[in-house]
């Protein structure tokens, strides 16, 4: 599965070291003429201006926004870990240093404990052994506004707590109907029973296979007096979701379930005819993103094939697709550009449940599909207005925003642009950040916007998803392509056998010669929009949501 991935808490740090001299470039700072308010109070912190704009250390920030924005940090001249599951512990040594110092450049490990993990590498300057970060990188990290009042002379920055004080603005209707939304695994014990009941099942899962309490669903069905589950097969990344992307996975036998894990992410990603023997149904119950080049649904398209060729029925419990039922984006997979991360020709968001996607798998399989279907989930509705916890769905999508942002950072395979900081950004060498995000948000993409984060000797830009509803992965991720395409030619690999990953991914030749003319990412756009309206005709007999 192809490597996209975010990072949205990060941080800045208190650190006391001093940089090699070797390496470091002297940086002239100056005391703040700024005064800094944070959610209306005047605060006496002050930073240092460096360069035009101002930097300050982490501790004072923390100390400064206990109760609104909690963080601890800990670490050495190397790394800093910042947790953000604790509350900053007050040290001594605030606010010291002159009205002008010399600093030096320098590179920092950083280390995110919280609901948003990462590990990166951000800038700093060390002034008197300290390291003191840009303002405006750390409100982005961390969540909180910061402008600046021309009237006053002041940084303002404006949090989250400070956002509840006033009256809430009006709710929108709520998507209908109301109510949690239902998974096809929480109905299997109940209303589709028959499927499983006298019957010895093989289960196709990982660790997304759980019921909205986050029981496993292969603890339900071996507790189920019913059936017996006989095997477990997994796919890329392992049973538990912890094996590194293109990792091979091995079988083994499960001691703790006393059940053998066939691997299909190993010598074979489909599974043989020994596997299955003695498997009665197969059942599939995993947690896919939206995307084509997500192989977990290529799985699910290898295991419909074996099932049909060894004349045993399949069962999909089916799930939400995140980016819910109406995206749907990007050219269709080439029928030469077949593989595993575009099992079908599809477009790249193809607006799907994994039950849906088996039916659309089926059109040309032929075999005995069940889809347990979810109850009170519609084409309008994002993850978060499901009502269900989000698990992580491999070792790069820790959480819902990578999910999100997979396609917007992820797709730029052997073009020189990459992704960082699980898929929250993208950027590459030769890059001016602040020219990238200021092309990126004059685009007005919706939903979303870029603030500049060059990365060492990459710039790029960090994207925050504003709204959930209206944000379109797929389509930004044409953007981020190729407006960096047009700032410096990216790289496009010829079009030749063996296909590159380049290839694969973006699954159409046609991207290519567009890229090599410089095309525009409207026009981009405008040359698969025929064949995406074609496609959504071809799929709408295998929807079984509104």
């Amino acid at each position: 599965m192809k490597k996209f991935f975010k990072l949205s808490v990060f941080l800045l740090i208190f650190a006391m070291l001093l940089p090699t001299a070797a390496h470091a470039q002297g940086v002239r700072a100056v005391k703040s003429p700024q005064a800094l308010r944070i959610d209306g109070e005047l605060t006496d912190l002050r930073g240092y201006n460096v360069g035009g704009y101002n930097y300050y250390r982490l501790r004072d920030l923390a100390q400064a926004l206990r109760g609104k924005v909690d963080f601890d940090l800990k670490g050495d001249n190397k790394e800093i870990v910042v947790d953000c599951t604790k509350t900053y512990t007050s040290m001594p040594g605030d606010q010291t240093g002159g009205a002008v110092e010399r600093g030096v450049s320098q590179q920092m490990r950083l280390t995110v404990i919280g609901e948003h993990p990462a590990e990166l590498v951000e800038n700093a300057f060390n002034v008197r052994g300290y390291n003191y970060f840009r303002l405006r990188s750390v409100g982005a990290i961390l969540g909180f506004d910061v402008s600046y009042d021309a009237a006053k002379n002041e940084a303002v920055i404006t949090t989250k707590a400070s956002a509840q004080k006033p009256a809430p603005a009006p709710k929108p209707t709520p998507v209908e109907p109301t109510g949690r939304v239902i998974l096809g695994n929480e109905r299997l014990f109940t209303e589709y029973n028959q499927l499983i009941d006298n019957k010895r099942v093989g289960l196709i899962t990982n660790q997304t296979g759980v019921d909205a309490a986050g029981v496993p669903v292969a603890e339900k069905i071996k507790a189920y007096p019913n059936a017996k589950l006989v095997a477990l097969y997994s796919p890329e990344h392992g049973l538990d979701g912890k094996q590194t992307a293109g990792a091979y996975v091995a079988s083994y036998f499960d001691k703790k379930m006393n059940l053998p894990v066939y691997s299909l992410y190993g010598p074979t990603r489909k599974p043989s005819r020994d596997m299955l023997k003695g498997v009665d149904v197969l059942v599939y119950d995993m947690q896919d993103i939206g995307s084509r080049t997500y192989t977990y649904i290529s799985t699910l398209q290898n295991a419909m094939v074996a099932a049909k060729e060894n004349n045993i029925p399949i069962v999909v419990l089916d799930r939400p697709n995140p980016l819910g039922g109406k995206i749907v984006e990007g050219f269709l997979r080439e029928t030469r550009f077949k593989s595993f991360v575009g099992i079908d020709k599809m477009p790249m968001a193809h607006g799907m449940t994994v039950g849906e996607l088996g039916q659309f798998f089926n059109r040309e399989i032929g075999a005995d599909l069940t889809v347990v279907p979810m109850k009170n989930w519609t084409r309008s509705m994002v993850w978060q207005d499901t009502g269900l916890p989000f698990a992580q769905t491999s070792p790069n999508i820790p959480n819902l925003e990578s999910a999100f942002l997979y396609m917007a950072t992820g797709s730029g395979e052997e073009t020189g642009i990459g992704q960082g900081e699980y898929f929250r950004w993208v950027g590459g060498r030769n890059i001016n950040s602040n020219e990238y995000a200021r092309r990126l948000n004059g685009a007005n993409l919706p939903g979303v916007t870029f603030t500049p984060a060059p990365k060492g000797s990459r710039g790029g830009v960090r994207l925050k998803v504003t709204d959930w509803h209206t944000f379109n992965p797929a389509r930004t991720g044409i953007y981020t392509l190729a407006v960096a395409n047009q700032m410096r030619p990216i790289n496009v690999p010829i079009c030749k056998k063996p296909y590159s990953m380049f290839y694969l991914v973006q699954g159409s030749e046609e991207i290519a010669r567009l890229f090599r003319a410089g095309a525009s990412p409207e026009t981009i756009v405008k040359a698969y929009e025929k064949d995406v309206n074609a496609f959504k005709a071809q799929r709408e007999p295998y929807l079984l949501y509104k």
